[in-house]
């Protein structure tokens, strides 16, 4: 599989990096030959600079035997003329854009994308906010993602050293807790990926990935030790545009919202168009505004500059200040794990948002989504089973799938369950699969077709 990829920034780099990976051809194109360096050094890829706006440019990068085009520039115009000189190159190319200015959304929304001739839109900021909302309302959680329309939850949960699952192997933990249904898809430990089974157990520290139905998270949450309680009081540092949208979708909620803003006019801004929040001018790492604002009472901060060293700083202050919880909005992957290392809990960023959204449109089969694990080693994939697919009309524990990927849940027509070894899928069910990234060719070829294994 061919793939031409028009942006050499990050969201670029770990979209060709997940992409050679999984061994696919990828050719990349960007004016700025440093930023293309990069790739050069550390990817397998083919490298052009030049615009990717030119048809001349694109024509050398092979547009007319590729299979997808995907425009993730900084540019939303760039991206646009990208996909429009691609389809006229190379018709019937599939075509994704990245584009954050809301005006292409807001004009006839259902339109723009035929308008456009661009088959896939991603607005990453879109994404976060869902982010945003999963976690206020399991803030004891790391990470929050729905399946099967919100009735399947994966949540990624890190254990406490008074857990009363520690040093409990995890096959005696399933019989212990009797009727309750669960997968521990996936440990991290040590920022090493596990893939778990029966004889593992976990440990204090470990950041556990589990998977089970919505109606079952508080129950499941209880048993790994979680203690944490729902969210009420929260405080933005930094409201620009993604902060604002934000704000506005929190006080949808019954949630009481307050923000610290720098720009004065914004803070005008701010007080003008939202309802309830209360606005206040000053610089979110000052100490004397964060305890007269009573710090120790927030349930969750949230911060949200456009600098993610102010971001990090301010989450490590409040958080040291007795804040319960923070999100930090973060772009450099490099300080992920360290955010997630020291505890200070969810990580919030555009251009990860971003790239699991391409992910899930260059998979082969019928994905509905794709979510990368902690350190990118795993993905988790929603697909339809289709009725050549290698992994229907079999029990599970006969199946011969690949090791490191794993099937934690299954919707056949409204009804979700967590499976277990006699589970049979069928055709046109959802499943949902957990992947090492290693493997996720072998699982992409079982949802499409039956293999033959020797």
């Amino acid at each position: 599989m061919k793939i031409i990829i028009v942006g050499a920034g990050e969201v670029g780099f770990h979209t060709a990096q997940r992409l050679t990976i999984e061994n696919k051809e990828v050719v990349v194109i960007d004016k700025q030959p440093e930023a293309l360096k990069r790739f050069v050094d550390l990817l397998d890829v083919q490298t052009i600079c030049g615009s990717g706006s030119s048809p001349r440019i694109l024509e050398e990068a092979g547009v007319a035997s590729a299979e997808m085009l995907l425009a993730v520039t900084d540019s939303d115009e760039t991206n646009i003329v990208a996909c429009l000189f691609a389809e006229s190159i190379s018709l019937g190319i599939v075509k994704l854009a990245r584009i954050r200015d809301e005006d292409y959304f807001n004009f006839k929304p259902e339109l723009t994308p035929r308008m456009l001739n661009i088959d896939t839109i991603i607005n990453p900021e879109n994404e976060l906010i869902k982010t945003v909302m999963h976690s206020l309302a399991v803030p004891g959680a790391e990470h929050i993602s729905d399946f099967a329309e919100g009735n399947i939850k994966l949540i990624g949960f890190r254990i406490e050293k008074d857990s009363p699952v520690i040093g409990i192997r995890l096959l005696e933990l399933r019989k212990k807790i009797g009727g309750l249904r669960f997968i521990v898809a996936a440990i991290f430990r040590n920022d090493r990926l596990i893939i778990p089974f029966g004889n593992d157990i976990v440990k204090a520290y470990d950041l556990v990935y589990f998977v089970c139905e919505t109606a079952e998270l508080k129950a499941v949450l209880k048993m790994f030790g979680s203690r944490t309680e729902p969210v009420h009081n929260i405080l933005i540092v930094g409201c620009g545009n993604i902060g604002m949208k934000i704000a506005e979708e929190i006080e949808k909620k019954s949630y009481h919202l307050r923000i610290i803003e720098a720009n004065r006019e914004r803070c005008q801004f701010l007080a003008e168009r939202l309802n309830s929040a209360i606005v206040l001018h000053g610089d979110g790492t000052d100490k004397t505004l964060l305890e007269e604002e009573n710090i120790k009472d927030m349930d969750m901060v949230i911060s949200l500059t456009g600098n993610e060293e102010a971001n990090f700083l301010t989450s490590l202050l409040v958080k040291n200040m007795g804040a319960k919880r923070t999100m930090t909005r973060i772009n450099k992957f490099a300080y992920m794990p360290i955010i997630s290392d020291i505890g200070l809990g969810n990580i919030i960023s555009p251009r990860l948002s971003a790239i699991n959204s391409i992910v899930q449109h260059v998979r082969r089969g019928k994905i509905l989504s794709s979510i990368s694990l902690k350190g990118e080693d795993a993905e988790v994939l929603e697909a339809v089973a289709l009725e050549t697919s290698g992994i229907v009309g079999t029990p599970l524990k006969d199946l011969h799938f690949p090791t490191g990927a794993i099937v934690l849940a299954v919707t056949h027509g409204k009804t979700s369950i967590i499976p277990d070894g006699n589970t049979v899928i069928q055709p046109n069910d959802r499943v949902v699969i957990l992947s090492t990234r290693q493997n996720i060719p072998r699982v992409e070829r079982e949802l499409m077709v039956k293999l033959e294994y020797i």
